[in-house]
């Protein structure tokens, strides 16, 4: 489990193709603190660390992981938000994420406003009931309040802070978004459908 506070950028150092998989080598400045084992957040992605050395740790990413995500997108060099797993001593500053991705949003616009940049994508329209405006969503990740939403389209507002601290700010427009959608929603949504389906 996740909070959605991104603690580090990381790096893709190397990518291992393997059948039916890829390991990802990515380059963190807490890699002295991570065992086998650990769950970490990759791009929103809760991965399992499998081996690690003096600056970077490993993880792998089957077939269904890859085509859900944006991992399989992944390259040498790009930025990667990076999130270790929730412990008692860690205060839950975002909202609650499971590292489960629902989703994978394209980027349409991003938009300069004052000191914000307002960061608009599209997603699938299959999952527009999970979006409720002022709303919690994890994209890449990033624990974010949902400014706008129109149809399958949805708009959010990132602080300086975290568009400069996070890897929002290498993104273009067409870029791929992995998204989480707010579990708490999802259980409601559910348990209504099942009430209907039952009356």
């Amino acid at each position: 489990m996740f909070t959605g506070i991104i603690e580090e950028v990381g790096t893709i150092k190397k990518v291992t193709q393997m059948d039916g998989a890829k390991e990802l080598s990515i380059k963190a400045p807490f890699v002295s603190e991570v065992h086998v084992d650990e769950s970490i957040a990759v791009n929103g992605v809760c991965l399992t660390v499998v081996s690690f050395d003096d600056d970077s740790f490993d993880v792998q990413c089957v077939n269904e992981t890859l085509s859900k995500t944006n991992l399989g997108d992944l390259v040498v060099g790009d930025p990667v938000n990076l999130e270790r797993s929730l412990t008692l001593e860690k205060a839950i500053e975002g909202h609650i994420v499971q590292g489960h991705v629902d989703t994978v949003g394209t980027v349409t616009k991003i938009d300069q406003k004052g000191a914000d940049v307002l960061l608009t994508f599209e997603f699938p329209e299959e999952h527009t009931d999970y979006i409720v405006g002022r709303g919690s969503i994890a994209i890449d990740g990033i624990s974010m309040t949902v400014a706008r939403d129109h149809d399958n389209v949805c708009t959010v507002a990132v602080i300086p802070y975290t568009w400069e601290n996070t890897n929002f700010k290498s993104r273009t427009v067409g870029d791929h978004l992995n998204l989480e959608f707010d579990v708490f929603g999802k259980y409601i949504l559910k348990y209504l459908k099942s009430r209907e389906e039952e009356n």
